[in-house]
């Protein structure tokens, strides 16, 4: 039975705290150049949301080369918890069910990338 590969996980947080600041000042610039509703700005961030999760499993899943859905349930656990306390201790509101079911879809999506890194990283032999 294989462990779990901490550092795979803390190279997965850290491309995804990289990743969601660059996203969060790219979308400010935009914000503050271009007149977007807020209906395309929610559509935006959970795409972008989707893609960087996606992406952070891929990474976990590559480095960590077993497991993979286990280390994209963690790179997408860490990643609502984070949310959620941000949410909760910052401004003392809890998930709404909107919220939830994005972070079920991110969570969905973290756990495919997680799956794929893994399955890139360990080519199938031919006979």
């Amino acid at each position: 039975m294989e462990k779990i590969q901490w550092t795979s996980l803390f190279y997965g947080w850290i491309i995804l705290f990289g990743l969601l600041f660059l996203s969060s000042f790219t979308l400010g610039l935009l914000l503050k150049f271009l007149d977007m509703k807020e209906a395309t700005l929610s559509l935006v961030t959970f795409i972008i949301g989707l893609l960087i999760l996606f992406v952070c499993g891929v990474i976990t899943g590559l480095k960590g080369k077993a497991k993979g859905w286990l280390l994209g349930v963690l790179i997408g656990l860490g990643f609502t918890g984070f949310v959620f306390l941000v949410q909760f201790l910052g401004y003392q509101q809890g998930f709404s069910l909107t919220q939830a079911m994005y972070h079920g879809f991110y969570l969905i999506a973290a756990i495919l990338g997680g799956i794929i890194g893994v399955n890139f990283s360990n080519p199938v032999e031919e006979n």
